[in-house]
C-alpha cells in the first residue's frame, strides 16, 4: 500500500508541474489584473508529502 501511495503522489507531483508550466502564459497575463493561481503551493505541499514517504 505505501509504494501505491508514493507512486500516486509522484504522478500527482509530475501533473502539477505540468500543468504549471502549460498555465504559465495565463497566469502572467491574469497576475497583471491580480488574479493568482495557486498551483506553487500545491506543488510544495506535494514535494513535502513526497519527501515524507521516501524517509
Amino acid at each position: 500500500m505505501g509504494r501505491v501511495y508514493r507512486v500516486t503522489l509522484l504522478a500527482l507531483y509530475q501533473l502539477t508541474l505540468a500543468a504549471g508550466i502549460l498555465l504559465m502564459p495565463l497566469a502572467l497575463v491574469t497576475s497583471r489584473f491580480g488574479v493568482r493561481f495557486p498551483v506553487d503551493r500545491i506543488v510544495r505541499r506535494l514535494d513535502r508529502a513526497y519527501e515524507r514517504t521516501t524517509n
